[in-house]
């Protein structure tokens, strides 16, 4: 969304509604007219001087200023400017003369609103290259080899076949130390932490430790559970996790810090553990994209170091397609009751997908599209480095040798104007400000927090492009 500027002392909030930066001013502009939110005789900002609140081009401002004076909408004089014309255009009148300003695209019922030309959005995968053919065998096998119990209610916890998968899976490929008995399938992570969370407060815990950087839905999924959150400080090194007296849990992303990218350091590691083991203390480990490493080895799971005090969470979401809803749990065996109660059978996933990823997992397939996705991705990061480096040498990216994303460090001072020229270009791209919690300590660092997985392969070359074209 755009950024108010200020006309004559009007505020007035512009929002792109085409596909192009050209056709996103016109029609916003000529909707402030029509709506009557700029009065018959306003003047307008110089093109230069609007161009330069907006982040774009001189050229485009005076383009979209020329097809509204060619429509009627304005007036344009030598020595006077341009004005919004005294005389509305007579299709923006009802026949009793009043202001009806038909439905734009964005609000005309039973549309939705227009997509961004290209989302950088962090969170999710390439679902142009989901695994189609191979997830419907998987699916018909799975199908033909369940008995018909299996299409019954069964065990909250999940299907048996699914939890025996998923314990020889993450074993082999996280370190993750568990057993079918001991892991319970969930609709995707906010769905375990909702359960996690309900856990929780019926143990007594009221304060939950977070970082300073991360997902407000998550935060906010807590609340909701009666936890208070509390971020822990994070410096140049990562997540600070030395002091964690007056909490009863910490959510951390150990492996990949989203969205700064660090691997949590081993003291701090070990801190964390430690804690859990001296107070009694529960560690949510949430492994979105363990998978997915470039330039280092794989950093193991956490839960590792202690199954008896670390939940270790992982979904499918960014493997496959967060559509599936299938996500997991590894528990202590202290929680599995609680949490299998507080599961109950609500929420709970489809029970043919739950035996499609088994087979999928159990044939090999699910190891071949994790390798098939991880080439991919790197390319796409690699690409997205050199062209840094070619045409924003002033950005800095950090974070890139794991995970689907990146953060662009951004001159001092220029996250917001960045944020809305990306915008006015049609390009999705969250600011780092987005993420940090809002009792984090302020801190001065201007960053971009770019997906590079969301783009089919066709449209990364283009995306490219946009979020180069608006960088400083």
């Amino acid at each position: 969304m755009a950024k108010p500027w200020a006309i004559q002392g009007v505020d007035l909030h512009l929002q792109p509604t085409g596909p192009g930066v050209r056709r996103g001013l016109t029609d916003a502009l000529r909707e402030a007219v029509r709506t009557g939110r700029l009065a018959p005789g306003t003047r307008l900002p110089s093109s230069r001087t609007l161009a330069a609140d907006l982040g774009i081009a001189r050229n485009t401002v005076a383009d979209a200023y020329a097809d509204l004076v060619a429509e009627g909408w304005l007036t344009a004089r030598q020595g006077s400017g341009t004005r919004v014309a005294t005389g509305t255009p007579p299709t923006a009148f009802g026949q009793w003369g009043s202001a009806v300003a038909p439905p734009s695209d964005a609000t005309r019922p039973g549309r939705e609103r227009r997509r961004p030309v290209h989302d950088l959005v962090p969170g999710t995968p390439d679902l142009a290259s989901f695994p189609r053919a191979q997830w419907l065998r998987a699916a018909r096998r799975a199908l033909t080899a369940a008995p018909n119990h299996a299409l019954g209610y069964g065990d909250p916890r999940g299907r048996p076949e699914l939890r025996t998968a998923l314990a020889g899976y993450l074993a082999r490929v996280r370190g993750v130390r568990t057993d079918p008995e001991r892991l319970l399938v969930c609709a995707g992570f906010s769905h375990g932490l909702k359960i996690l969370g309900a856990v929780l407060r019926a143990r007594g815990v009221r304060t939950v430790a977070v970082e300073s950087y991360g997902l407000d839905v998550h935060w906010r999924l807590l609340a909701r559970e009666g936890l208070r959150t509390r971020p822990l400080p994070f410096d140049e090194l990562g997540t600070v996790t030395e002091d964690l007296s007056g909490t009863g849990a910490v959510l951390l992303t150990p492996s990949h810090q989203f969205p700064m990218g660090v691997a949590l350091r081993p003291d701090r590691r070990a801190a964390v553990v430690n804690w859990a083991r001296r107070t009694g203390g529960l560690v949510l480990e949430d492994d979105y994209d363990g998978e997915f490493r470039y330039d280092r080895q794989p950093v193991g799971a956490l839960q590792a170091l202690d199954p008896d005090h670390v939940v270790h969470l992982g979904t499918a979401s960014k493997s496959l397609a967060p559509g599936l809803r299938l996500g997991w749990m590894a528990l202590p065996p202290s929680l599995v009751r609680e949490a299998t109660a507080a599961k109950g059978h609500t929420d709970t996933c489809g029970v043919l997908d739950q035996l499609t990823l088994a087979e999928f997992i159990a044939s090999g397939a699910y190891d071949r599209q994790v390798r098939s996705a991880r080439l991919r991705y790197r390319r796409r990061r690699d690409a997205l480095v050199e062209a840094l480096n070619t045409r924003a040498p002033g950005v800095r990216p950090t974070g890139i040798a794991a995970g689907l994303h990146a953060v662009l460090r951004l001159p001092p001072g220029t996250e917001p104007t960045v944020v809305q020229a990306a915008a006015w270009q049609g390009l999705a791209v969250h600011g780092l400000t987005r993420y940090r919690h809002d009792q984090a300590a302020a801190a001065d660092l201007d960053a971009l927090v770019v997906g590079y997985a969301t783009p089919p392969d066709h449209a990364w070359t283009a995306a490219l492009d946009a979020l180069c074209r608006v960088l400083p």
